[in-house]
């Protein structure tokens, strides 16, 4: 074994401590990508402080998500034009400006602004951090480096609305954002020594349409599904909305397959193994996020917890998905994807089947070990097929594949989460008593408008496991993929795999 397989180089062949530098990585994508859920149940808090109403405290995660999905295919362009230390460093130094202000916010409009400058840390971050832990491991290894990578991608934003609960119970909600400051810092500072420049630089020519199609198409669709749950699916600006950027993202496609230096390589999709690991990891997103967000308001509305408790029964899978994320890792890299992938799926079909038929007295140390078993399958299914489809693409697409796979990711879980809320909604509201029993019976409305709601949950459990038979469907179709039988050339290990 030669000195280059022992020890990693940069792209300069200098050698580094590959272990530091991923630490930090990991330390400031928790930081970040945490903040995709912190706010979850502070909304109450937030709404009191600056006296406004549940629609508006909504657009700071709404905007959040949305800045975040169009930060993302931007992140494939910057991670080729600007060295990996300084874009690092950049994005965090970003997100640190966003969360000062977000602590030291006077006013909504502020803290609003404070929450879309986080997100485009955020969005340049959580890609560019996949990209490094893809570069630094050679195919054979990705699979436990992504492990631990999937560590910090499911359990931050799991764990926000646990820790949001006890922060808003205990402090201010200043502190949600005030205690992450210092954190961020020593990464910052952490970086300059310790973040190396390992992803090669071509100074690709920028494409300001594409740049413009790109920010507008995608922004128009998430906006448009996030709008769903209070306008409804009939209204003009939601449809408005989602058709606008599905014909523009369809002109940045097609404007993307001309270009000899496109901004985001849509050609990823001609690797089947990545198209199908795309859709697995976007239906396993779907199943995630929209259940995480219907089982509080069950927990909430029919068992009568607090926030911090309904939060609190989603931590012990959130902990369980992120223990198993780099098991699982390390499982691909012996065993290949396939199987981790069939019998994850199953374990998250299983897992969600018995939810709908969830009642009032449903014990919740139930829904606790049901969530725990959906999360243990999800584990198994996340990291493993997104690494077989980045293994099955060369190494200079890794960068365009990575931003591909995020961003019909955030799109997806906007669809999903949508849609179940959608569902949820429609069939409560068609099952639900007349307005005349509440003055003639109350208790017997009451009654009733709780079974209505059940019927709800119902439905949309019934979607998601729709949706998780689907994906066991296509889990047979999955190759191992853990790159053990990859032939890489001389100039790709030189270039990016650093043994």
């Amino acid at each position: 074994m030669n000195n280059a397989e022992q020890v990693p180089v940069d792209i300069s062949g200098h050698p580094y401590n590959r272990q530091l530098m991923v630490l930090i990585l990991l330390v400031g994508a928790f930081c970040t990508i945490l903040n995709q859920t912190i706010l979850s149940t502070a909304f109450p808090a937030l709404m009191d402080a600056f006296s406004i109403n549940t629609s508006t405290v909504q657009w700071l995660t709404t905007g959040f998500l949305m800045v975040n999905g169009i930060m993302i295919p931007v992140s494939a362009f910057l991670s080729s034009r600007f060295n990996t230390k300084d874009l690092f460093a950049i994005a965090m130094v970003i997100f640190e400006l966003g969360t000062v202000m977000a602590w030291l916010a006077p006013s909504f409009p502020i803290l609003l602004t404070a929450r879309l400058v986080q997100a485009v840390g955020v969005g340049i971050n959580m890609p560019l951090m996949q990209n490094i832990m893809l570069t630094i491991y050679p195919p054979e290894k990705r699979g436990a480096a992504m492990g631990i990578n999937g560590l910090v991608i499911s359990l931050a934003p799991a764990i926000g609305p646990t820790l949001s609960g006890w922060v808003i119970d205990n402090f201010s909600w200043r502190w949600l954002f005030g205690m992450i400051v210092p954190i961020a810092g020593i990464v910052i500072i952490a970086s300059f020594f310790l973040v190396k420049n390992v992803i090669p630089n071509n100074k690709p020519h920028l494409d300001w349409l594409s740049v413009v199609l790109s920010t507008a198409g995608f922004g128009s669709m998430l906006y448009g599904f996030s709008s769903v749950g209070d306008k409804g699916w009939t209204d003009p600006i939601v449809l408005g909305s989602i058709v606008v950027g599905a014909v523009l993202v369809t002109l940045l496609i097609l404007r993307q397959n001309k270009l000899d230096e496109p901004f985001l390589e849509f050609k990823v999709f001609a690797s089947g193994e990545f198209t199908l690991a795309t859709i697995l990891s976007s239906i396993v997103m779907m199943a995630m996020v929209g259940v995480e967000l219907v089982i509080p308001l069950y927990l909430q509305i029919i068992h009568g917890m607090s926030a911090f408790h309904s939060g609190l029964t989603l931590l012990f899978g959130a902990l369980l998905m992120g223990i198993m994320s780099p098991v699982t890792g390390n499982l691909f890299d012996r065993h290949g994807a396939k199987r981790l992938a069939v019998t994850g799926m199953l374990l998250l079909t299983i897992g969600t089947l018995p939810f709908a038929f969830i009642t009032r007295e449903t014990p919740t140390i139930y829904i606790v070990f049901l969530y725990a078993i959906r999360m243990f399958g999800i584990s198994m299914v996340m990291m493993p097929v997104t690494t077989a489809g980045m293994n099955s693409l060369p190494f200079n697409l890794i960068s365009h594949g990575t931003a591909v796979n995020n961003t019909i990711r955030q799109v997806a879980t906007s669809v999903g989460t949508a849609v179940m809320i959608s569902v949820l909604t429609n069939v409560t509201n068609n099952a639900k008593p007349g307005h005349a029993l509440l003055k003639q019976s109350p208790l017997q409305y009451k009654s009733q408008m709780i079974d209505a709601t059940l019927q709800g949950y119902h439905a949309a459990f019934w979607f998601a496991i729709g949706f998780s038979l689907v994906g066991l469907a296509l889990t047979f179709l999955v190759t191992n993929g853990n790159g053990v039988h990859l032939k890489l050339d001389s100039k790709d290990i030189k270039e990016g795999a650093n043994k």
